[in-house]
């Protein structure tokens, strides 16, 4: 698995933008790359039915190179962080509200163990009242030290202190340890982001008892927010994130 070399796919059908008072469901769930097993496929339905979502946010998502619709539904865009002559693995943004753009990173630093780099994606929203919602779907960098994490999330932090409107930041943020707990906290801050605090919070996946899956918001009205016990597919568990603009 090689640092990936593809243009990353991008498929925008929808045009309609979001408009103010709308409510809108966020789902957040690293996939564990089980992304197109009809296991997966079968869960992400029941899930979606009981927590109606207009963004999807997916970590460790698997799509086969040669398939040109992975999600027919949806206007999504892919942030890949490896490739195989088959397969590429990264992160998924996926809604039914348009993209103005995306924007695919790759993190400077290799991890420690398998020498892979992480990816996040930045996309753009437009909002009915001219402004634009910036979500950014995030997998954060594992396997290095915290001052190698935090040289990761301070190179986001500089690209999100441009961004005047609403801003959602979620995903698997690796924050096994106090000191990178403390880090992201310190990012948050910085930014003006708020978390969303999760019902049943104990069905979020925690490593050294340290939750790794958060939504953060900032100029958005929170609704509702809950993790949902999934048991038949991936390690982790989706969070679920009710706004209104």
């Amino acid at each position: 698995m090689l640092k990936p070399n593809i243009i990353a796919p991008q498929r925008f059908i929808h045009q309609q933008p979001i408009v103010r008072g709308e409510e809108f469901g966020v789902l957040c769930w690293n996939t564990q790359k089980l992304t197109e097993t009809v296991a997966f496929q079968v869960e992400l339905a029941r899930v979606l039915s009981q927590f109606p979502s207009l963004f999807l946010l997916f970590q460790e998502a698997k799509l086969a190179l040669q398939t040109d619709v992975h999600f027919p539904k949806w206007s999504y865009a892919v942030a890949p962080n490896m490739q195989t002559n088959k397969a590429f693995y990264g992160v998924l943004t996926a809604s039914q509200f348009a993209f103005t753009d995306a924007q695919a990173r790759l993190t400077l630093k290799r991890e420690g163990i398998f020498a892979t780099f992480k990816s996040y994606m930045l996309s753009y929203h437009p909002l009915s009242n001219g402004q634009t919602l910036l979500v950014v779907n995030v997998h954060a960098i594992n396997f290095v030290s915290a001052n190698y994490f935090l040289m990761e999330i301070e190179l986001l932090k500089a690209e999100l202190l441009d961004h005047n409107g609403p801003l959602i930041v979620a995903g698997d943020f690796n924050v096994w340890s106090r000191q990178r707990r403390l880090y992201l906290r310190q990012f948050c801050r910085s930014v003006g982001l708020r978390q969303a605090y999760m019902q049943d919070a104990q069905h979020i996946k925690a490593y050294r008892q340290h939750p790794l899956d958060f939504i953060f918001y900032r100029d958005l009205w929170l609704k509702e927010a809950t993790a949902i016990d999934t048991t038949t597919v991936s390690d982790h568990n989706p969070i679920y994130a009710r706004f209104a603009v």
